[in-house]
């Protein structure tokens, strides 16, 4: 069975690399979405009903609300994934390894990555920076409004850096984990419910601090262990894309802790140290600035054609972790 589900694996992430997220195909992160806004609405009706005697302990409330939304959606997203497949599979092996992979393609965003990304490089190219700047903001929380070209690019290596690990690394690793117990897709997506509730709610700001705090710690939960491979799969990969592994790495170890994230940046100093660039500084959120520590170190200025190289590397990490994950249950089928 553990042959079939690696098959079911490679098979997803090729559909992935060709297809992408096609808009007229559904995609079950819509449904995500629609389960979170709905879950935050009831329970936010439910603190407010409760008429709180003060700031503190609405505060209380909100935290407590915000840890049953991640638990709910989080096993509901499991629960009806893990049904699904079941159903399939009573009804023919077929089918369950269709909608296995159908569940572990969707789970993945490489091509989506890269065209997005390509998007804004597009843009540069063709001199549009108010064009750029829009295509940015659909990748970023960040104010985009006044960018000049260079902080334009930052944002687009980042979040692509960031986000090789957020949609791609971290969900082939529990996808394999998951795999070794018949329930790789539900894991993957168990994975992607908790990315999707920090994306929606996960936020700093007056709304989210307490509400959306364990939706962000449970996201840095469960990317810790895939964000440190990336500081080892990425500078293999940029090495591939002959951009040296020596100087990415030496960059990761040095700047792994710049980021008030514990995991972010793993994959964007290993990013800048393979591009030779500095990434952090100073971000707008909701109009306030803030202020982040900086990575790497400015050999060069960022310019448009590191957003392809970023791009390029992020291929390379993806193919990578499917081959560790592809060895690691290769070795299981012929040893375990």
């Amino acid at each position: 069975m553990t042959a079939y589900l690696l098959a079911d694996i490679i098979t997803a992430y090729v559909l992935d690399l060709i297809f992408g997220d096609p808009y007229w195909l559904p995609h079950p992160v819509r449904f995500i979405g629609w389960l979170i806004k709905r879950t935050e609405r009831f329970l936010r009706d439910r603190i407010q009903e409760q008429h709180p005697g003060g700031a503190s302990n609405r505060s209380r409330r909100e935290r407590q609300a915000g840890v049953m939304l991640v638990l709910f959606v989080t096993l509901v997203t499991f629960a009806i994934v893990a049904l699904i497949c079941k159903a399939a599979y009573m009804t023919s092996p077929v089918l369950f390894h269709a909608v296995n992979v159908y569940f572990i393609y969707t789970a993945l965003a490489t091509k989506c990555l890269a065209v997005e990304a390509g998007k804004v490089y597009e843009a540069l190219e063709k001199k549009d920076i108010e064009e750029a700047r829009k295509r940015l903001a659909m990748l970023v929380g960040r104010q985009t409004d006044g960018l000049p070209e260079r902080e334009v690019v930052r944002g687009v290596v980042e979040t692509t850096a960031e986000n090789t690990v957020d949609a791609i690394i971290s969900p082939l690793i529990y996808t394999v984990i998951g795999s070794f117990f018949g329930i790789g897709a539900p894991l993957a997506y168990a994975f992607k419910a908790i990315s999707t509730l920090d994306s929606m709610v996960g936020y700093m700001n007056d709304r989210y601090i307490n509400f959306g705090r364990a939706s962000a710690k449970t996201d840095d939960a469960a990317n810790y262990i895939p964000a440190r491979f990336s500081g080892l799969l990425i500078p293999l990969a940029a090495m591939f894309c002959k951009k040296g592994f020596t100087k990415s790495f030496r960059i990761m170890l040095r700047d792994r802790r710049n980021h008030k994230s514990p995991n972010c940046a793993y994959p964007e100093a290993a990013v800048a140290g393979a591009l030779g660039v500095m990434l952090g500084g100073t971000n707008v959120y909701f109009g306030q600035p803030v202020e982040k520590p900086t990575i790497g170190d400015r050999l060069k200025e960022l310019e448009a054609g590191d957003i392809k190289d970023t791009v390029r590397i992020m291929y390379a990490a993806s193919f990578l972790t499917l081959l560790l994950g592809a060895a690691i249950m290769g070795f299981y089928i012929n040893f375990g």
